[in-house]
């Protein structure tokens, strides 16, 4: 192991952790169980809270928390498509679509480790080339693919000073 090799996995290991970091953020938002359930609907295009109470089997009080959380954070929008009586639906903001990488990789991850001998539930076919969708997380510099062991996290100040 060089010098450099050696600094950088001390550095790693003895990184001050921030009292407050964007994992942490995001699962007070994202870590209840149904969250990830629900966003599974509206990435399958279910926009109705009966429609996703339907699929979910979840209780109604449930249901609603999850969504206000949703539409809080800025992940669904709630909008109205029937006056009488008042009925809404959830869409997908642009923060929620950006969650589709965190759900496909969940979905292929439990395949690969959870489904047993029946295989898959649901596959995914990307429609551009009609193969299952296998997600696959690069750099968006270099396009190699990213390994834990490959990336070195360093403080954002650190980064933002450079």
């Amino acid at each position: 192991m060089t010098q450099d090799t050696a600094t950088v996995s001390v550095t790693m290991y003895e990184l001050e952790r921030p009292v407050s970091c964007s994992i942490g953020r995001a699962m007070d938002i994202l870590g209840e169980r149904w969250t990830f359930l629900i966003l599974r609907e509206s990435f399958y295009g279910v926009r109705r809270f009966s429609d996703m109470q339907r699929n979910l089997g979840i209780a109604r009080n449930i249901l609603s928390l999850r969504l206000q959380t949703l539409v809080s954070a800025g992940i669904l929008e709630r909008s109205l498509y029937r006056d009488d009586p008042p009925r809404h639906e959830y869409k997908l903001t642009e923060a929620g679509r950006d969650l589709y990488p965190s759900i496909v990789t969940l979905m292929r991850w439990g395949d690969r480790h959870l489904a047993g001998d029946h295989g898959p539930p649901v596959v995914l076919r990307h429609n551009a080339c009609g193969h299952q969708a296998d997600p696959l997380l690069v750099c968006a510099h270099c396009h190699e693919e990213l390994h834990p062991r490959e990336v070195t996290p360093v403080r954002g100040e650190d980064v933002a000073a450079a």
